[in-house]
């Protein structure tokens, strides 16, 4: 795999369906690049994927769900992985509504503004009804941009992480139990220094309650924009983010290294 690939949808619980793709990173592995459609009372679709997908982005979603019928745009945060399809999605569905923060707003606003008359601001701790269930919004124990919110969602018991317990794989998979238990612990790790270098100067003990806090959502079901669907994993994710802050900070690759890897692309 040397170009972002998209794969077919497939089932994280009964309600809920996961749209995947994968990036190649030299030396690294592939990571996941998940949106997700939660088939509430009023549909949520939760991110956009990534730009150059977005062809193939748009058939992978209705053949899960009708676009039109869909309520609810959830943006965890404005990264250009999240966004890809973003403003084709609002400017052919109408009825489209952008759940974002005040930050959020003003980010995309910066390149590209959203339809403000769309758009529902929802911070950390407070929910939105969506027909048959609630969804808190929740910031997660780590992140790479200030907006970012994932959510809980009260009837199927998942946690929608954003970037949160993300990890760099080897292969594609549609279960994080697919993974080794060793190479999930390390691609998590070694995806989290990259995503949230400021973990390495974080009081520990207000990271200790971040995580506890999390923990005691009792999630059933762990779904990251990074990594494969987690079902019953919470406490073994908990404790691989809970040991980032005393490993060795990510170093990214010198000019020599890079060169290397060119030279090794491009004789491909």
């Amino acid at each position: 795999m040397d170009k972002p690939t998209m794969f077919e949808p497939y089932q994280a619980a009964s309600d809920i369906f996961v749209i995947p793709s994968y990036f190649p990173i030299p030396g690294l592995g592939i990571l996941p690049i998940n949106a997700f459609v939660l088939k509430a009372a009023e549909p949520v679709l939760v991110d956009t994927g990534i730009g150059p997908l977005t062809d193939e982005f748009l058939p992978q979603l209705s053949s899960v769900i009708d676009p039109e019928d869909l309520r609810w745009l959830w943006v965890t945060h404005d990264d250009p992985d999240h966004v890809g399809s973003l403003h084709r999605l609002l400017d052919e569905f109408p009825r489209l509504r952008l759940i974002t923060t005040f930050l959020g707003v003003g980010k995309m606003s910066v390149s590209c503004p959203p339809p403000l008359g769309r758009t529902y601001l929802l911070n950390p701790g407070q929910s939105l009804a969506v027909g048959d269930r609630m969804l808190t919004a929740v910031r997660p124990a780590t992140y790479d941009a200030p907006e970012t919110t994932g959510f809980f969602d009260s009837k199927s018991r998942a946690f929608f992480s954003a970037d949160s317990f993300g990890a760099l794989m080897s292969e594609p998979v549609e279960d994080a139990a697919e993974i080794n238990p060793e190479d999930l612990r390390r691609g998590m790790i070694t995806w989290t220094t990259v995503d949230s270098p400021w973990l390495h100067s974080i009081d520990l003990d207000k990271f200790s309650e971040t995580l506890n806090h999390l923990r005691d959502m009792s999630a059933e079901v762990v779904l990251s924009s990074h990594l494969p669907a987690a079902r019953g994993m919470t406490d073994t994710l908990l404790s691989y983010l809970a040991a980032v802050p005393t490993t060795s900070p990510f170093v990214g690759f010198d000019q020599p290294t890079f060169e290397s890897m060119l030279a090794q692309m491009n004789a491909r």
